[in-house]
């Protein structure tokens, strides 16, 4: 008999790929308010909010799952309150006392978010906080309620997903590729600017060691690949994909103006301009985690980062 998965927030990014991850190997269930993206997995799919406590524990203890990975969020930085956010602070609470009525789960893997601390910001350990978003905020809140919480074993982790791209990505993350297949993206001249990011087959690789690991149980670890990349090199990866040809470099000055228009082009209800200045500083500042202890565990990767960027082309280019 096969074991079982629950995932919530299965219908997004990282949710979408540990259900194409898991689904020949386990017994697997989805539980999220929007349909999958990829529609082959709506067999798996439940539409459950984890705000309705009582809704969610009757799944838990319906499906008897053995692992938990708990991914579902508000993800986007446009509440303006933390009530707004309470998907991820209420809701962590309701898995909680989901996770404590169902006697078969094994380990449960929390999601939370690199952004619990500004860019560039390196936090002394796990508890060093320095958010600089109200959706930053809301995650710490969940993060504390989960090592906090009286309910819980020692059978859980904490994780934190730096930027994360691939199969199945949306805004933000596919906005670098699709600024690159338009030839807009420009790389500001002459800076080398280095990111710990990660694939996300490396990175559903990681959790899945992560969840039968018990080294790790009850730390707070970060999300991404081993190894930094720098911008440069993977726009021009990405480039030579869609046009055979590196991107292009101009003076910072020029993207510091074409930031401020994206600025005004988002005051007037444009969605998604291809820069702003939040995203230029985004681009900008070095982004490192430590990812030592996991490294220990997980070990070699299984993609590097050209196969994790012809992966991704080959996503983009089926489904665009």
């Amino acid at each position: 008999m096969k074991r079982r998965i629950l995932v919530t927030g299965g219908s997004g990014f990282i949710g979408t790929n540990l259900i194409e991850y898991y689904n020949d190997q386990y017994e697997v269930l989805n539980l999220d308010i929007a349909k999958p993206r990829n529609l082959s997995h709506s067999i798996y799919w439940k539409n459950a909010d984890i705000l309705d406590e009582q809704k969610i524990i009757k799944i838990f203890s319906d499906f008897k799952p053995h692992y938990v990975f708990h991914m579902a969020a508000r993800t986007d930085l446009d509440g303006k309150t933390l009530q707004d956010y309470e998907a991820n602070t209420k809701g962590v609470e309701h898995i909680i006392a989901a996770v404590n009525s169902t006697k078969s789960i094994e380990k449960v893997i929390f999601a939370s978010s690199r952004l619990v601390c500004e860019i560039g910001y390196n936090p002394k350990d796990e508890f060093d906080y320095k958010p600089s978003t109200i959706y930053g905020e809301s995650k710490i809140i969940g993060e504390k309620i989960v090592r906090d919480s009286k309910e819980l074993n020692n059978n859980w982790i904490l994780v934190r997903p730096t930027s994360l791209w691939g199969p199945w990505f949306d805004v933000p993350y596919k906005n670098f590729f699709d600024t690159i297949k338009r030839k807009v993206y420009v790389h500001p001249k002459g800076k080398n600017i280095y990111k710990k990011f990660g694939f996300v087959g490396n990175c559903v690789h990681i959790l899945d060691k992560l969840l039968l690991d018990t080294k790790l149980n009850t730390q707070t670890v970060y999300l991404s690949d081993f190894k930094t990349l720098e911008v440069k090199q993977w726009a021009d990866l990405i480039s030579n994909k869609f046009h055979g040809q590196s991107v292009k470099s101009v003076p910072l000055f020029v993207l510091n103006i074409l930031a401020l228009s994206g600025d005004l082009l988002k005051l007037v209800g444009y969605k998604s301009p291809p820069i702003t200045s939040f995203r230029l500083d985004n681009i900008m500042t070095n982004m490192d985690y430590d990812t030592t202890k996991v490294e220990e565990v997980v070990g070699e990767l299984p993609y590097t980062l050209e196969e994790g960027t012809a992966i991704t082309y080959n996503w983009y280019k089926a489904h665009n």
